[in-house]
């Protein structure tokens, strides 16, 4: 076992020293050795090809091009002030320009000496000029690593710049590095696996990754890294749910009893649809195997998960259980409350709320139901954590809009009874399948795919500022109907004071339109208290008012089914699952609903292909999708928390193969060896020994 010396602190490389090692555990997140050999390439440049000066133009992308220095001066005060340096070679000459770090550069760079400098020129007043260049002394004979065509280039920082570690800089301590620990490192996989996938070994691989001799070799670096990360990623969550099976016996529920019974066939206010009947099979037969169950269940904006998830609890109490339901905010378990109440109707089940503000009075009796018995079902917020909240038996634990609980909160739900209870996490924002086998791969995944029978598909629609008038007439139209409308403004934490002025604005605009007391406006925004929210929120809910302007995101899944429209203001500054979760606060009622995108003129790529999108459909699974592939999936909703998405190459979106291959290996390498006691799966042990270390939360949904 060599792998110890990449655990070496950064600052012991050659070439790196204390100052630097600082500045790249500040910027980079870069400690040790190990670090230091992840922080891979973002790209390869051709090194061998010099552009001459008069070749150069606005369109090219970053160029090389060698030179000598001919003056430099500093221009320009405060913000504006600036080091320009004229650049020549014998065909013309260029600026380079540097707004930051200038005290350092004006020191580094000589008059009169060569420059090779590399960067993207740009043209300003109709002279081409290069801005914030890489530079450095020109070196003859200088010996470059790797094939000179395939030069590697590293992110860097303005203040790593400063202390010589531009991409350059990055590149010389790489191969201090590589030359000092290649050999040393070991393998991660077992050689059955290299040869079934073809992979090359990790030492070639890293070595190639950043310093490839051509670009076959390279590929095979990408692909032999890539796999790595997704299968360590797919062993820890598949091994965590292996033992889980076999650790942790979970409560059967064999009985489908009078509850369910009655439930089912005499108020059920409506039809199941064919997507619903499957989940609910799916969860009852994980009941039944005497394991405890770990399920997560997908469904979009008013698909009918709340009814599924009611009747696993009606399924449980037959069974003599009790069961809890979680929500992340007040608003919503109040809401969860209301409807469940309102399904079961009177008689069949006891149903009980506690939240934050449930007296003192109400608690204390409530705990005593809980613990006798005698309450079956209880909805609530955080405060269900609470130690003082036991219960006689609890055998089901639905945690709704799962991302907004840490691991540790569940835990704490799951530790409740003896018999650990199941649990279903539901989630309106549907993941795609890739991000599902990477986040979750450990829970069971359930999808309803279709709505309910009745319910219109909502109409959306992309309006320009200029036809504004035009949205004002349709609000009025909607209004005099009787039906409800939603504004929503984005706030931005970078500028709320910005975002501010535009609600107010817009609130301005609105109030002119639509003025009291012919009409009435709710406004929730972030500076309210919670309180404030509240009572704002109720006044929309009892219909006192017809319009809600908002910035905060509204309550996810807050249900007002008079509410038809919602416009969403400067749609382009949301992101693609942003804006499917708020149009999915309309369309809850029989009536035809809508989305109105209202953007400026300009529009880049992105932000078209997301109004495009939601234009165009209304499934979430396909927007998910192209959400992922928009923004990758460390921004996804979520996913940050997770701890999981430690990816430093692999690319969810498009390395949908590769993950595939992995998992199957994994499933394969399991099913044979459960336990990996095999000499073939030495190495695979040896990972969890290394990793093992601490509590362990995965082993809680």
């Amino acid at each position: 076992m060599t792998e110890h010396i990449l655990k070496t602190p950064v600052e012991y490389l050659k070439g790196v020293g204390t100052q630097r090692a600082d500045i790249l555990k500040k910027d980079l997140g870069v400690f040790t050795y190990g670090d230091l050999l992840e922080h891979y390439p973002f790209r390869y440049i051709d090194r061998t090809r010099f552009y001459k000066i008069r070749e150069l133009h606005g369109e090219l992308p970053a160029v090389q091009v060698l030179g000598r220095i001919v003056s430099k001066e500093i221009l320009g005060e405060k913000q504006a002030k600036r080091l320009v340096a004229q650049f020549k070679d014998e065909t013309g000459s260029i600026e380079l320009v540097w707004f930051q770090s200038i005290k350092w550069i004006d020191k580094t760079i000589q008059v009169g000496s060569v420059y090779m400098i590399f960067g993207k020129p740009g043209v300003f007043n109709g002279r081409v000029s290069v801005t914030h260049p890489e530079i450095e002394q020109y070196q003859p004979k200088a010996i470059n690593r790797g094939n000179l065509a395939l030069q590697p280039v590293y992110s860097s920082t303005e203040k790593l710049k400063q202390f010589n570690l531009d991409s350059r800089g990055l590149q010389k301590i790489q191969a201090h590095l590589i030359d000092q620990v290649i050999r040393q490192v070991d393998e991660t996989l077992p050689a059955y696996i290299l040869a079934g996938h073809k992979l090359m070994s990790r030492q070639k691989a890293l070595f190639n990754i950043h310093f490839p001799d051509n670009t076959e070799l390279l590929r095979s670096a990408e692909r032999r890294l890539k796999f790595d990360e997704l299968f360590f990623i797919q062993l820890k969550l598949l091994r965590t749910k292996l033992l889980r099976t076999h650790k942790f016996r979970g409560a059967v529920f064999s009985i489908v009893g009078d509850k369910f019974n009655t439930f089912y066939n005499d108020r059920l206010p409506f039809s199941l649809t064919e997507a619903q009947k499957r989940v609910i099979k799916e969860i009852r037969q994980d009941t039944q195997k005497g394991i405890q169950m770990n399920r997560l269940l997908q469904g979009d904006v008013g698909s009918g998960k709340t009814v599924v998830a009611l009747m696993m609890m009606l399924l449980a109490i037959d069974n003599g259980f009790q069961a809890c339901m979680m929500a992340p905010t007040e608003i919503l378990a109040q809401q969860h409350y209301l409807s469940i109440k309102a399904l079961v109707g009177d008689g069949l089940v006891e149903v009980e709320i506690l939240t934050g503000s449930t007296s003192k009075k109400s608690r204390k009796a409530l705990h005593e139901r809980l613990e006798n018995g005698s309450l079956h079902i209880l909805v609530g917020t955080h405060a269900l954590i609470e130690d003082a909240v036991q219960f006689q038996n609890l055998g089901l634990v639905v945690i709704d809009e799962q991302h907004r609980f840490g691991v540790e909160q569940r835990a704490k739900l799951w530790r409740k009874n003896s018999i650990p209870p199941h649990v279903l996490v539901m989630t309106a924002t549907p993941i795609p399948r890739t991000l599902a086998m990477t986040l979750y791969g450990d829970l069971d995944v359930s999808v309803i795919d279709e709505l309910p029978a009745g319910r219109k598909p909502i109409k959306t629609v992309h309006m320009y500022h200029s036809q504004r008038l035009r949205m004002f007439g349709f609000m009025r139209e909607e209004i005099a109907k009787g039906r409800q409308i939603y504004i929503v403004y984005p706030l931005i934490k970078e500028s709320e004071k910005l975002d501010l002025l535009y609600l107010e604005a817009g609130i301005e605009a609105i109030s002119n339109e639509f003025p009291s007391p012919l009409y009435n406006i709710s406004i929730v925004h972030g500076k309210l208290t919670a309180k404030e929210k509240s009572s704002e929120m109720e006044r929309f809910v009892r219909r006192q008012t017809q319009i809600m302007v908002a910035t905060t995101v509204i309550e996810v899944g807050v249900n007002v089914p008079n509410a038809s429209v919602m416009i969403i203001e400067n749609a382009e500054r949301f992101g693609l699952s942003q804006l499917h979760q708020l149009r999915g606060r309309v369309g809850r009622g029989a009536e035809q609903s809508f989305c109105i995108l209202m953007s400026g003129n300009k529009l880049s790529q992105d932000a078209t292909v997301r109004l495009e999108t939601m234009v165009r459909t209304n499934d979430g699974f396909e927007i998910a999708e192209i959400d992922l592939q928009l923004r990758g999936p460390g921004n996804i909703e979520g996913t940050q928390q997770s701890g999981v998405l430690d990816l430093k190459l692999a690319d969810l979106a498009l390395d949908q193969q590769i993950l595939t291959e992995a998992r199957q290996t994994v499933i394969k390498a399991l099913e044979k060896d459960p336990e990996l006691k095999n000499e073939e799966n030495k190495l695979l042990s040896q990972y969890f020994e290394r990793k093992s270390g601490g509590i362990s939360w995965d082993k809680i949904s």
